[in-house]
């Protein structure tokens, strides 16, 4: 009877407050309503977790991941870091410098303190012998560098054709390239002449690899795509937004999978040990450093590169402090996308120990970055001198 009166005096306190009572086991719903649920279980779709065991709906509609953007209430320090602190080589660019477009290219990266931007655009052939050919007719001849692409781009692999594009590399090293790249189709979308998928270590392509090594140069290799690419589009899929903006990114509609992708590519490292390979966006690895230390620890001729994840090194700043630590020699600089308002991004992320700052693209990160702090000895070894042992035809121009 003491309890019955003592609920019914809190429930009229509450009433003359204004505060709404919230039934703790019920249907889910609006108007702060919960639902039971057992331990481990997940809350139902448009509820959240309130409480050990309750789920609860919102009483307003919530807005889209698409509208979203929560201000941070945070105050921490910060240091924005608009020019690197030192010279950097950016060895995975697709921008190239033309009559129109290279005084002001120039000045963006003397304004960001880039030294050499090096386009794996090259081309092949006549192609990119131009492209050589004009930089080289320039003042800057000595600020941008090419890799080839290999004949045809290794569509068609058919017997014979291993030869005639080791010859093809050699001629293009001849015109000026300093390196091979190899795209993401090739292993991934790329066909042989008799319609079955290329993969990445078919022994037809072992002549390329073997000119590599005896051209001194080193081979970029694209592999494969994030992991998650290849899972489901589902609400447990940390880059929903991301597959959901870009239909060519949904690996998982596609039969070959990123550990057949993975398997194939370390195989391809392992039967060449005398060539230099660069895993392009650290092997897609960076979200595993687990697994990109085991990679380059079981292949000595591999070396990682930091284009398009800065989004998962700038997320666990310790781990990625000590694996720059650790691989100092084995991580060069790389952007992929041509965007200067982009770099300070990855300056501020490894010269600085700033907390909790914004990434630059929302649907490649919903989450928030750190700086990772790196001393200059090894600022110095990722923005340049790496990429100058490994890639030697960047000092012999």
């Amino acid at each position: 009877m003491h309890r019955i009166l003592l609920l019914s005096i809190a429930a009229g306190l509450f009433a003359a407050a204004g505060i709404a009572q919230q039934n703790p086991v019920g249907p889910a719903g609006r108007g702060g309503r919960g639902i039971a649920i057992k331990g481990g279980d997940e809350c139902p779709p448009g509820t959240t977790l309130v409480r050990v065991g309750t789920c609860q709906a919102p009483e307003f509609p919530p807005p889209s991941i698409v509208d979203y953007r929560p201000s941070s209430s945070l105050v921490v320090d910060e240091r924005p870091v608009p020019r690197a602190k030192f010279p950097v080589v950016d060895i995975h660019s697709h921008t190239g410098p033309t009559p129109a477009t290279i005084a002001s290219l120039v000045a963006q990266m003397d304004a960001l303190n880039i030294r050499v931007l090096n386009n794996l655009s090259g081309g092949s052939g006549e192609a990119l012998a131009q492209r050589v050919r004009y930089i080289k007719s320039t003042k800057y001849a000595d600020r941008f560098t090419v890799f080839a692409n290999g004949l045809s781009q290794f569509r068609g692999v058919a017997p014979g054709y291993g030869p005639k594009a080791a010859a093809q590399l050699e001629a293009d090293v001849k015109s000026g390239a300093i390196g091979l790249k190899i795209f993401k189709e090739t292993g991934m979308d790329t066909t042989k002449a008799d319609g079955t998928r290329l993969a990445i270590n078919d022994p037809e392509l072992s002549p390329i690899w073997e000119t590599a090594a005896r051209l001194n140069i080193p081979v970029i290799i694209h592999t494969a795509e994030p992991a998650e690419f290849f899972k489901p589009l589902d609400m447990h899929n940390e880059r929903w937004l991301e597959l959901a903006l870009f239909s060519g990114r949904r690996r998982y509609l596609v039969p070959v999978s990123f550990e057949t992708l993975t398997a194939e590519r370390d195989d391809l490292f392992r039967k060449n040990p005398k060539t230099r390979f660069i895993s392009a966006h650290f092997g897609w690895h960076a979200n595993d450093l687990g697994r990109a230390s085991r990679l380059l620890d079981a292949h000595p001729n591999v070396t990682l590169e930091l284009a398009a994840i800065l989004y998962d090194l700038g997320r666990q700043p310790r781990a990625a402090h000590d694996f720059f630590t650790k691989y100092q020699d084995r991580v060069l600089f790389g952007k992929d996308t041509y965007a200067p308002e982009e770099f300070p991004y990855y300056w501020r992320v490894l010269e600085t120990k700033d907390e909790y700052f914004d990434y630059y693209r929302d649907y490649h990160a919903f989450w928030k970055l750190y700086g990772i702090d790196l001393p200059d000895v090894v600022l110095r070894k990722v923005y340049y001198q790496n990429a100058q042992r490994i890639a030697p035809g960047l000092l012999n121009r």
